[in-house]
């Protein structure tokens, strides 16, 4: 929201309780009409609140939408080094993938959910393209019979998707996620073919056959102390590309540990982060990226929680083994055999918990708290052994804050009409 100079005086008047009488008498050179639509309008946006009402904040308690991971196999062409998946040959049998869907709906009805959202990942997902068009047709049809809706993303690293497939994605509309960390070497660094040659070429060709097919992919980028330089280059070749896109940050495990390269710096990334945001500015998109810039924080809309973790989200692993998180799929809670997967993950009491920001340490006062909810807890839990405190990003996170709101700020100058009085 763009305010002019009376409007911000305005708003300033409400830094601190007070009634709309007073701000009136205070704001004298204004007319009470004027004052009063600004108040209406500024309430009606969530600027202001009313003190004496609970704060309306978003919880996934509340969603209406169940979502799952689908890891439908644990092959791929990559062997990108924070990557925590064990490679292997083997995919998601059709039984167990038709269980697992029947799964997810049952505890999608019994919970009341009116939609249900699918990731299907790995490995790498398109390699078992065919197998995902089989499982979606059967999601689909359980989807019809249950009145549910439903949608999906396929996460692929964009090594190569053939335009026959994609074809098939955009008939049965399917999202399409790409991995890309970086432009040439920036992302060959992290992202190797299985044979140690970059991958970046095939992943620009695939972007732009599926922009030439009218898909038009997220791009999800895994930012790490190795490719932070890079960063900047990239976000100037998506916002080109008008590619919608959000900045991850990268996540230690059991299997990247030992890249000390990758572990993230505070001040690097506080310093390379701003620079990314210097090309941002320069090069500024029609859209908001307030939900896009600073790992899994979103500034768009108050919210409690990070994720679904806990609440409305399962991972359900080629063997039909159900995990709380896609990124701690060896620790699973039961199996698609079970009634009602989803309550067994409520129930589960045991590893990473999905809190509300209002219940960890160190962010309960914190001003950004339900912008920011605290980080991933799958990340604080493997770096602390606690899910009950804020994020090792803490520092990074607030530093950057700030700058995002100018960013967008900064948009809503360039291109949207003011709040006059």
């Amino acid at each position: 929201m763009l305010l002019d100079a009376e409007a911000f005086a305005l708003l300033q008047c409400f830094q601190y309780p007070t009634t709309l009488s007073e701000v009136i008498q205070r704001l004298d050179y204004l007319s009470a009409s004027q004052i009063e639509a600004a108040t209406i309008h500024l309430y009606h946006y969530g600027i202001l609140s009313n003190i004496h009402a609970p704060i309306q904040v978003q919880t996934p308690g509340a969603s209406d939408m169940l979502a799952a991971w689908l890891h439908v196999t644990n092959a791929c062409n990559l062997r990108c080094d924070y990557c925590y998946v064990a490679k292997s040959g083997e995919h998601m049998q059709e039984d167990t993938a038709r269980q697992a869907v029947d799964a997810i709906f049952r505890s999608a009805v019994k919970h009341r959910f009116k939609r249900v959202r699918l990731h299907y990942a790995g490995g790498e997902a398109s390699l078992q393209a065919n197998h995902v068009f089989e499982i979606h047709d059967y999601a689909l049809s359980q989807a019809q019979r249950h009145r549910l809706n439903l949608t999906a993303r396929m996460l692929s690293n964009g090594v190569y998707i053939a335009s026959h497939v994609i074809e098939q994605l955009r008939n049965r509309k399917i999202d399409v996620m790409i991995s890309l960390d970086g432009i040439g070497e920036y992302h060959d660094r992290q992202r190797p073919l299985a044979g140690g040659r970059g991958s970046f070429t095939r992943v620009d060709r695939t972007i732009s056959r599926l922009l030439e097919h009218g898909v038009f992919p997220s791009i999800s980028v895994t930012v790490s102390s190795r490719n932070l330089v890079g960063i900047p280059m990239l976000v100037r070749y998506l916002i080109e590309r008008n590619l919608p896109f959000s900045l991850n940050y990268y996540r230690e495990n059991n299997l990247s540990v030992h890249h000390a390269d990758l572990h993230l710096d505070e001040e690097r990334m506080i310093v390379g982060m701003r620079e990314a945001f210097a090309v941002i500015a320069e090069h500024l998109p029609r859209y908001s990226l307030l939900n896009s810039l600073i790992d899994k924080a979103n500034l768009q809309s108050k919210h409690n929680h990070t994720c679904g973790v806990g609440h409305n989200y399962m991972a359900i692993s080629q063997r039909g083994e159900v995990a709380k998180c896609h990124m701690e799929m060896k620790r699973t809670v039961t199996t698609v055999a079970e009634d009602d997967p989803l309550q067994f993950i409520r129930d589960d009491r045991e590893g990473v918990q999905g809190l509300s920001v209002d219940e960890k340490e160190g962010c309960r006062d914190c001003i950004w708290r339900y912008w920011c909810t605290g980080g991933c807890p799958a990340l604080t839990y493997r770096m602390t052994g606690r899910y009950d405190i804020q994020s090792p990003n803490c520092h990074i996170y607030q530093a950057l804050f700030p700058d995002v709101l100018q960013l967008e700020a900064l948009r809503l100058l360039t291109y949207t009409t003011p709040i006059i009085l």
